[in-house]
């Protein structure tokens, strides 16, 4: 980082500059009218002091009158440049001794508003110009003192005090521009790292803002005073790509967080117990800590997607699990197949009794059962990674329900699946052939429940915009008994199901092709019939 200063800092200093000025013209006004208001209340003395007392008056009164004009132009809005100030000054200077060799010479107590001219000019001018005011007044001083003495016959010691006003000047003009410089280094160093700070600012925002873990600063009374995109997907559903900033509207904390916060402030030593802003929500990690521990005015809030954790157990899990069916896949295999193709061959005898015949038509469904569950697991261990990109969900959804029909046109009865896409859903980024086998899961799970309990199989597909409007989702409702409260927090685990004929690893699967997608599976409870399930999808525009 350089230290050239920028286009907003010369615009500043050139407006403290005007400022300047426009404070040293007032002065410059009410010295003017000092010395007029002085002919007024005087005028027979000067007459007998003064030289030229004629030229006097005449010099006062055009001081007052030029001051008066520059202050006119300043009110309407006139921005002066530096060679307006710089002509200013020399003026002043010029002018102050004018009214010096006409009033009573260099003794004259005019002498010392010479020396806030030269004083003035150094403020506004700190360069080399300042020397030059300097010694344009120490000239003009001695050649007033060194003219009376030779035309007017007066006291030599006018040189000397005149030689002393100018020691004075340039002691005047020296001592402002070494502070003008300090000032100006100091300036400059205090811009620089007031850069550097803005600029980490920024870049701490941004990081903050990118972070996965939802960040928010509470008060003592749970009042939201800083929050970050994460959070506010993870407890509102609304994160945006904005940096990380007080909030305009306020927000209420969701209730089971709120009781976590009350639960820590009573005992901060307490690990607070995972929650769910909402039934659709993932489960989450609130942790708490004082920004300020001294006035404990400010609590830091820490929020983690505990689906993660859980996930990467259930990993682990179907790693293992995974590994071991792959290794005795080809052993169980065998004897299955020769289990099911005996069954066959025996099921051909024309000499089978009707009980004989249960027996094996359970051995062909279990058989079949028993398969499936190796499959399932070891497309679990052999899954590939996503290939997210761009999809705009109100044209793929169309599409994937025309092929779905398309594939299921044997079965009986047919399919119908009714969808409803609001026209303002955003795109989202995802893998289309892993999101499609989550539909297909979802929807044949559907339209079989459906059909048991209507006799008609058919789903509705959903899709529209998040209350951010920023992101998308699309749910899948069918028309079923629904599920159980008792078993809605273990639908997604591994092998669990209510159907005798599953295998109890679609909805998980799901799931995990989901989070693999950065969406995020969800039951939806609410007073319809049926179920719904709704997959939620992160910003397209996140970079994770």
């Amino acid at each position: 980082m350089t230290d050239t200063p920028t286009y907003a800092e010369t615009r500043a200093s050139n407006e403290q500059q005007i400022k300047l000025f426009r404070i040293y013209n007032h002065y410059r006004l009410v010295v003017s009218l000092m010395l007029v208001g002085l002919l007024l209340i005087e005028p027979v003395t000067f007459d007998t002091r003064f030289r030229w007392h004629d030229y006097y008056q005449a010099g006062v009164v055009s001081y007052l009158a030029l001051n008066a004009f520059i202050g006119l132009v300043l009110v309407a809005g006139f921005r002066p440049g530096q060679r307006h100030i710089t002509l200013s000054i020399l003026l002043d200077i010029l002018i102050m001794h004018g009214l010096l060799l006409s009033s009573t010479g260099i003794t004259n107590g005019l002498a010392n508003l010479v020396i806030i001219s030269v004083a003035a000019g150094n403020i506004l001018t700190p360069s080399r110009m300042g020397t030059f005011y300097a010694a344009l007044a120490a000239i003009c001083s001695l050649g007033i003192a060194g003219w009376a003495i030779l035309a007017l016959n007066e006291n030599a010691d006018n040189i000397v005090r005149a030689g002393s006003l100018g020691i004075l000047y340039f002691a005047t003009a020296f001592l402002l521009q070494n502070i003008s410089r300090r000032m100006i280094r100091s300036e400059a160093l205090a811009s620089s790292r007031a850069r550097s700070i803005a600029e980490l600012e920024r870049i701490n925002q941004q990081i903050i803002q990118r972070m996965r873990t939802g960040i928010l600063v509470l008060d003592r009374f749970g009042q939201i005073r800083l929050v970050n995109a994460a959070a506010e997907e993870l407890l509102f559903g609304s994160g945006t790509e904005t940096t990380a900033s007080p909030l305009h509207h306020p927000r209420t904390l969701p209730p089971a967080l709120r009781q976590g916060l009350d639960a820590w402030l009573k005992d901060p030593r307490r690990r607070v117990s995972p929650f769910q802003p909402n039934p659709a929500s993932p489960l989450l990690q609130a942790n708490f800590t004082q920004l300020d521990r001294e006035r404990g005015d400010q609590i830091l809030v820490f929020i983690e997607d505990m689906s993660k954790v859980t996930q990467q157990a259930q990993q682990m899990k179907l790693a293992s699990l995974g590994r071991l069916t792959a290794g005795i896949a080809h052993e169980i295999r065998n004897p299955l197949g020769a289990i099911s193709h005996a069954a066959q061959l025996l099921e051909e005898s024309p000499s089978l009794a009707a009980g004989d015949r249960r027996m094996l038509d359970i051995i062909r469904r279990h058989s079949k059962r028993v398969n499936g569950i190796i499959e399932n697991v070891l497309d679990l261990s052999r899954r590939r990674a996503a290939d997210p990109e761009l999809v705009d969900i109100s044209q793929w959804l169309p599409e994937f329900r025309r092929d779905f029909l398309q594939a299921d046109a044997t079965h009986s009865p047919p399919a119908f699946i009714e969808l409803d896409i609001d026209p303002n859903t955003p795109p989202a980024r995802f893998d289309k052939s892993q999101i499609e086998q989550v539909l297909v899961n979802l929807c044949d799970n559907g339209l079989r429940y459906s059909e048991q309990q209507t006799g008609t199989r058919r789903v509705r597909l959903r899709a529209g915009p998040m209350a951010n409007r920023e992101r998308a989702f699309v749910e899948v409702r069918d028309f079923g008994p629904g599920i159980a409260p008792e078993h809605r927090g273990a639908v997604f685990e591994p092998f669990f199901t209510t159907d005798k004929s599953g295998t109890g690893l679609g909805l998980y699967l799901a799931r995990e092709l989901c989070e693999a997608n950065q969406a995020h599976l969800a039951l939806v409870e609410d007073d319809q019939p049926g179920c719904c399930f709704r997959m939620t999808f992160a910003h397209p525009g996140r970079l994770i």
